[in-house]
């Protein structure tokens, strides 16, 4: 759980998480001039549970240390005891050593007698859904009330009549028109939205379109190699009568679709076709000690038993982007990264106020987290140990089995819809500040990475990685928790958000290109 054991059994009140590093973090809140005895200091200001102290008197421009990393500069001189905040901790620019694919270690696959298995929906491609849905699908924002009315129309009552299907879910966006006619913006939405209506949580889709959009129906189905089938089924309001007449229309359709999707029952699955998008939105400092790293162990579990996880959300792995490029299978893996790496750097973020350029959200300066660096630092545990497998465009999809990367924006319902769109049937998601997001027709895990959060929110909260902050679980114990809570969920198990019937509105696509 930590580096230095001894130093971990100080007055409880802090503990140092490498041997490398010159601070130390405050477990629970303290006044200042509290003294603590391990590390023969005292703390010169009121601090926060997760804030930095200095643990050694650290110089003006000197590097600062967590985890063994560099996570900013000192703003001034700053002197044993002295908390750490944004007012004294700068951010900048510094070299890294790009050792590509220096620590990569090919996979240990468990032994055949110790797989482990899921019950899930096999679908006539090999694919398995880890939930049955029925999605209406528009392809422009001209039609996202059509979807929307037909959707509403199955309400839980009526859907008791199909016991086998988890919902008719209507997935809407705010593009499709007044953009470039081709080009990446076409073709990531393309991506996005064939992703979802080919998904393997989803049973059938019913594409609606206007008809004069510029993301036509004919359009998407070439450019992503779809064909109406009895699974699949389009309407075109210009070419169907209207706004009324469509609504009539998809719900007939829908209810054919649901006679085929009761037929459909779970059965005993590898977990070679779980796959996973890892996620973290309202972070704080407990992110990095917590719920990151069991996440992380997790995750190599599952990729130890043949299954794939999804790190994402390049502007929160910069500045750590090297430690992934080493474990990368391949040069041309680790290009690919450092690739997607650059183009936020220097083309898309460049002038902007983002937080690739430095400064984290409010929510985040507020959790402790003092920039980029040190967000990054925590982010990039999701994704465990294991080698870099491959690396992906938003919204691609993911083929690759093991521990892959896509490129997503940090926005959370940006970044998971791609990951869903990309073939993602579960997403794992840590918060320190407390998230409710929710992802159809993918459950979401919510990992809370202290104690006081998960009993706050409850409701929106799965597993409590605070359990480690509180010395009652390590690492180790926590990420098998979470990953037989993977092989629960998947089997049908309903997450928080689920039970909340979140995830109505939180399909995002990336708005990469212009709207003219």
């Amino acid at each position: 759980m930590l580096d230095n054991k001894e130093e971990s059994k100080n007055s409880g009140r802090a503990i140092i998480l490498n041997q490398e590093d010159n601070i130390i973090i405050a477990i629970g809140n303290m006044n200042a001039g509290h003294y603590l005895k391990n590390f023969d200091l005292t703390i010169d200001a009121p601090i926060l549970s997760g804030q930095k102290i200095a643990k050694v008197d650290i110089a003006q421009n000197d590097a600062i240390y967590k985890y063994g990393t560099i996570i900013g500069f000192a703003d001034s001189n700053i002197f044993k005891g002295q908390v750490l905040t944004n007012a004294n901790v700068v951010f900048k620019e510094f070299s890294r050593d790009h050792d590509y694919c220096s620590k990569y270690q090919p996979t240990r696959f468990v032994n055949s007698s110790s797989e482990r298995t899921f019950m899930g929906y096999k679908r006539v491609d090999g694919r398995v859904g880890t939930r049955n849905f029925i999605a209406v699908v528009s392809t422009v924002n001209c039609s996202a009330t059509v979807v929307h009315e037909i959707a509403s129309y199955f309400t839980e009552e009526k859907l008791k009549k199909y016991p086998n299907v988890d919902g008719v879910s209507a997935f809407s966006h705010s593009t499709g028109c007044g953009m470039e006619l081709s080009g990446e913006p076409m073709d990531l939405l393309h991506r996005t939205l064939g992703g979802y209506i080919n998904h393997p949580n989803v049973a059938s889709s019913l594409v609606v379109g206007l008809g004069c959009e510029r993301c036509q129906v004919g359009g998407l189905f070439q450019n992503q190699g779809l064909a109406e089938n009895k699974n699949l089924k389009t309407l075109v309001m210009q070419e169907n009568g209207g706004t009324t007449a469509t609504i009539r229309a998809g719900i007939k359709c829908v209810e054919e679709m649901l006679e085929n999707a009761i037929k459909i029952k779970r059965s005993e699955e590898p977990l070679s076709s779980l796959m996973v998008g890892l996620q973290c939105g309202g972070s704080d400092v407990f992110s990095s000690l917590s719920a990151n790293p069991a996440l992380g162990k997790a995750v190599d579990i599952l990729v130890e038993h043949g299954g794939t996880a999804i790190l994402s959300e390049t502007p929160e792995i910069y500045g750590v982007e090297h430690t992934l490029t080493a474990r990368a299978i391949n040069i041309s893996v680790a290009e690919k990264l450092m690739e997607r790496v650059n183009w936020w750097k220097d083309i898309y973020s460049v002038g902007r106020d983002v937080q690739i350029n430095g400064t984290v959200s409010p929510g985040n300066q507020k959790g402790g987290l003092a920039n980029i660096l040190e967000k990054s630092l925590g982010s990039a545990m999701k994704g465990g140990t294991t080698g870099l497998m491959e690396v992906y465009k938003y919204a691609e999809k993911v083929e690759q089995k093991g521990f892959v990367f896509m490129d997503t924006p940090g926005f959370d319902p940006v970044s998971a819809t791609g990951q869903i769109a990309g073939g993602a049937n579960l997403v794992a998601f840590t918060t320190g500040r407390g998230s409710c997001f929710g992802a159809k027709p993918t459950p979401s895990i919510k990992l809370a990475t202290n104690s006081d959060l998960f009993n706050r929110m409850n409701e929106d909260m799965d597993i409590n990685c605070g359990l480690v902050v509180d010395g009652e679980k390590n690492i180790e114990q926590m990420g098998q928790e979470i990953f037989e809570y993977f092989l629960s969920c998947a089997s049908g198990k309903k997450t928080k958000s689920e039970i909340l019937n979140l995830g109505r509105h939180e399909f995002a696509p990336w708005q990469i290109g212009i709207t003219g």
